[in-house]
């Protein structure tokens, strides 16, 4: 593996919650009216110092998305997802945006 090289962020940021690393900024986020399994979670148009793993098609409350999961690229713990696409036209919104699992403990 070569070596890691991450962003760093200016300004109020949300980190990775297992190992802090910053993730996106609070001027990027879209809306905090998202849910995932393990409770709350925030839609972003931008992050950073993640990987994205292969989509795949997944039901969800508001319909059928293509997704894909995302990763801390310091960690490797899944923080969230990436909308790739949306199957009904009243969600293409959350196309190429990302969702960030809240730390909930």
């Amino acid at each position: 593996m070569g070596r890691l090289f991450l962003v760093d962020l200016e300004g109020k940021t949300y980190n990775c919650k297992f190992c802090k690393a910053q993730l996106a900024l609070a001027d990027d986020l879209v809306s905090r009216a998202f849910h995932c399994r393990r409770g709350k979670a925030y839609l972003f148009n931008n992050v950073v110092n993640i990987t994205v793993g292969p989509p795949e098609d997944r039901p969800m409350l508001s319909g059928m998305h293509t997704v894909a999961d995302i990763f801390c690229c310091c960690c490797g713990q899944i923080v969230g997802w990436k909308y790739e696409s949306a199957h009904d036209n009243s969600q293409k919104y959350k196309e190429g945006k990302f969702v960030l699992e809240r730390e909930d403990y």
